[in-house]
C-alpha cells in the first residue's frame, strides 16, 4: 500500500443553479487499496463520481493525480489518466458476446476488418489475471450470463485498458449471497494487483469486508475518510444519518470535521 493517493480531490464544490450539492469536498484514493465511498441518498457519491470521471464540471477545487495536478473536462481526459467506472447499469449488450462487450468502442482492427484472434486473446488474459473461471466461454451473449458474471465482464472491460483507478458503483446489488462473494473477492484482487479501487455501496457488511477505507458523505461534505480498521459499523451509520459520531466528523456549532479528536481543517468538509 503506497502512502502516496494515486487519487487526491481537494475543495471540491459542485452546485446545479443555487443547490450546492458537494461542499468543500476533500477525498483521495491510494493504490493497492479499497476505499469505499459511503452515505445516504442525495448525499453526493454520484456526483463526486462523475466529477472524477469528466461527466460533471467541477465549480471549485483541485484533482491530483500520481502526485501531479491535472484537469478533467471529459471522460476522454479521465480514461487517459487510468480512470475506468463501472456504473450500476452495467452498460453492457445483451446481444454481444463477452469480447465484442469488453472492447466496444475500442476494437481492434487488422487493416479493414476486426483482430478478433487479438481481442480474444487479451479477453483471456484480463480474465485469467483477475482469476476468473466462472466464465464458461469468451463467446458467450451476456444475456446468457447470470448477474454476478455481468459484473465480472463489465469489472473486466474496465481493468482491460491498463487503468490505474477503478470506481464501482453498487457492484453487488441485487445480487445473492454466492454471486456477491465472487465479486467482492475480485474487487479484493483489483486492489491486491495494485490498482486503487474505489466502492460505492449502502451494504455495510461489504464495506467491512472488502475495504481498507471508508469515506463518508452527509449532505454533500466528506466528514470523514478513515481507516476501515478504526472505525466501527454503528459509528458509520451515524456519520451517514447524521454527519458526526462522537468526537468524529462535524462539530457543532461550526462544521468542523475532525476524525478522531484529530481536527483535520477549519473549514467543512476537507479531510486530509
Amino acid at each position: 500500500m503506497s502512502a502516496t493517493p494515486l487519487l487526491e480531490l481537494r475543495g471540491i464544490d459542485k452546485s446545479f443553479g443555487p443547490v450546492q450539492v458537494l461542499r468543500d469536498v476533500a477525498f483521495s484514493a491510494h493504490p493497492g487499496e479499497v476505499t469505499a465511498l459511503v452515505g445516504d441518498n442525495g448525499a453526493g457519491k454520484s456526483t463526486l463520481v462523475k466529477c472524477i470521471s469528466g461527466i460533471y464540471p467541477t465549480d471549485a477545487g483541485e484533482f491530483l493525480f500520481d502526485g501531479r495536478p491535472v484537469t478533467i473536462n471529459n471522460p476522454r481526459d479521465a480514461g487517459a489518466l487510468g480512470i475506468e467506472v463501472v456504473y450500476q447499469d452495467l452498460a453492457l449488450c445483451d446481444n454481444l458476446d463477452i469480447v465484442q462487450n469488453m472492447f466496444l468502442g475500442r476494437e481492434k482492427r487488422s487493416g479493414i476488418v476486426l483482430d478478433e484472434p487479438t481481442m480474444e486473446q487479451m479477453a483471456a488474459e484480463t480474465l485469467a489475471g483477475l482469476s476468473v473461471r466462472t466464465v464458461k466461454s469468451l463467446r458467450q451473449h451476456v444475456s446468457s450470463l447470470s448477474g454476478g458474471q455481468r459484473q465480472t465482464v463489465a469489472i473486466a472491460k474496465a481493468v482491460l485498458w491498463n487503468s490505474k483507478l477503478v470506481i464501482l458503483d453498487e457492484p453487488t446489488a441485487a445480487l445473492g449471497v454466492a454471486q456477491t462473494a465472487q465479486v467482492l473477492e475480485l474487487v479484493r484482487r483489483l486492489a491486491d494487483n495494485g490498482l486503487a479501487v474505489v466502492l460505492i455501496s449502502h451494504n455495510m457488511n461489504d464495506v467491512f469486508a472488502v475495504s481498507d477505507r471508508i469515506a463518508a458523505l452527509y449532505l454533500g461534505q466528506m466528514v470523514a475518510q478513515v481507516k476501515t480498521t478504526d472505525i466501527t459499523h454503528a459509528q458509520i451509520v451515524e456519520l451517514i444519518t447524521a454527519g458526526r459520531s462522537g468526537a468524529l466528523g462535524l462539530n457543532p456549532g461550526n462544521g468542523q470535521t475532525d476524525t478522531g479528536g484529530q481536527t483535520v481543517d477549519s473549514t467543512p468538509g476537507a479531510v486530509r
